[in-house]
């Protein structure tokens, strides 16, 4: 039993260190079938707690992971056996829900489903929306700058994100729990751990900012018989629905067969004969107007040529029933051993770009599934590729089709997921060596120990072996 796991119980004490088959038992992630490695876990309810859970890591040098919902797909919170996991699963109190300044403040461990619906519940709206609402907390979120399906409205968790706590690799606390959309007196230092993916601080506690709940939120789907047309179906719409366009996802041919198809549970709302399909969907504040909105805009499309065939959702089931399409991803995982990817590019270069991977995965590989969908209207494509085998050459080939022919696009290899340790060895392609390095000196200011999530987005420098 070393000194630190000592320590800890010391501190701690009870169910809230966790050791041995305890840890090992509880799942690493999803869609993961492996369980923690680590040689401790600690479940602090507070700030204070995990302040106090730092500083003695940082005192015995020990390597730290922060855990909240574990829906990362990065591998951003995969453990070593010699790590110690700081859990803020405990953390998931809502501490105020301020109804004239819109805001919403948070412990960083609750639920994002629970953010959504405690908004709600106010009248209010937290825009923040994704597949994983029902698991991933508010901490992950914002450690990772997750997007989902209101960016192109919305923005990114960052722009959601009035102030923040976090605690630092030494135990120091960070309290910046500004409660202002406008705060310009100083550097605006929460930016330096949204997105940092746990490697500057642990985020514990949050203000959102949320927005006035919409009164209508109209929902309709789209079969397009051409990619240029894509393009020119979203200006069309951001411009006929005056502002209240949310979200523009589109998905390929592929994907939309296979989440329409049996076993899957969805039926095809449109014949599964075109190559595109999209999924808009407009929040607005007139539920009559907005409806005539949404079909006056549909009727502008079909003048322009731009749609093939269309449906407008007619109640809340059918609106759920589009979503669920959209949101069945774990069909594509029916195929065998699947690569997950999430990139970023102009829209403009889009097409080129799904049609040069497509290319350079065929040259590789005789049998080749690239389920291709995503949030088209912010540039942000997901690819689920199945090419019949696993293993780390199968991967090499796949990763380097995906990612190289975004550094002649000027993309970027993570949209919204972040780098963790799966992008890592492509970061080159998205961040210049001046990036990498400022990153690097920003690490090695605030961790110079190299403690929290070592290893992951790129190498701090000086970092020990670890054990994958």
């Amino acid at each position: 039993m070393s000194d630190v796991i000592g320590s800890l119980r010391d501190a701690f004490g009870g169910d809230a260190l966790l050791t041995g088959d305890d840890v090992h038992a509880r799942a690493s992630g999803i869609w993961r079938a492996e369980g923690i490695r680590a040689k401790a876990l600690v479940r602090p309810r507070d700030t204070a707690g995990v302040a106090r859970a730092l500083s003695i890591c940082h005192a015995h040098d020990q390597s730290v992971i922060a855990h909240g919902g574990l829906t990362g797909l990065v591998g951003s919170a995969l453990t070593a056996p010699d790590d110690v996991v700081i859990s803020l699963e405990r953390m998931n109190r809502i501490e105020e829900i301020n109804t004239v300044d819109r805001t919403m403040t948070v412990q960083a461990g609750v639920v994002l489903q629970t953010v959504q619906e405690q908004a709600d519940a106010a009248g209010l709206l937290f825009p923040l929306d994704l597949g994983g609402r029902g698991t991933a907390t508010i901490g992950g979120n914002i450690s990772t700058n997750a997007g989902g399906n209101r960016v192109i409205r919305y923005g990114m968790t960052r722009d959601m994100v009035l102030g923040l706590e976090a605690v630092l690799a030494d135990g120091t606390v960070v309290s910046s729990m500004n409660r202002m959309i406008k705060n310009n007196a100083g550097y605006d230092l929460k930016q330096l751990f949204i997105g940092s993916e746990g490697s500057l601080g642990i985020v514990t506690r949050a203000v959102l900012r949320l927005r006035e709940k919409p009164r209508s939120q109209e929902t309709m789907f789209v079969a397009i018989d051409e990619f240029a047309k894509l393009t020119k179906f979203l200006k069309t719409m951001d411009a006929a629905l005056g502002g209240t366009l949310s979200a523009f996802e589109v998905m390929w041919n592929n994907f939309y067969t296979l989440v329409t198809t049996a076993p899957a549970k969805s039926q095809p709302p449109l014949p599964q004969a075109y190559p595109y399909y999209v999924l808009v969907e407009a929040m607005g504040g007139d539920p009559q107007m907005d409806h005539e909105r949404i079909e006056n805009a549909l009727a502008q499309a079909y003048e322009e040529g731009l749609v093939a065939d269309a449906v407008v959702a007619q109640s809340e089931a059918q609106r759920r029933a589009i979503w669920a399409m959209r949101d069945d991803v774990e069909q594509t995982m029916r195929l065998g051993p699947t690569f997950v990817f999430d990139v970023s590019m102009r829209i403009s270069k889009m097409e080129e770009y799904v049609t040069e991977v497509n290319k350079r995965l065929g040259r590789h590989f005789d049998t080749v599934n690239n389920f291709t969908f995503g949030h088209m209207g912010d540039g942000n494509l997901h690819f689920v590729v199945s090419v019949g085998k696993r293993g780390s050459e199968a991967r090499e080939l796949v990763e380097r089709a995906v990612y190289e022919p975004l550094a002649d696009i000027e993309g970027s290899v993570s949209a919204e997921h972040g780098v963790g340790l799966e992008k890592k060895p492509y970061l080159e392609l998205s961040r210049s060596p001046v990036e990498v390095e400022l990153m690097r000196a920003l690490k090695n200011t605030l961790d110079p120990k190299r403690i929290l999530n070592p290893g992951k987005i790129f190498d701090a420098g000086g970092e020990r072996e670890r054990v994958a």
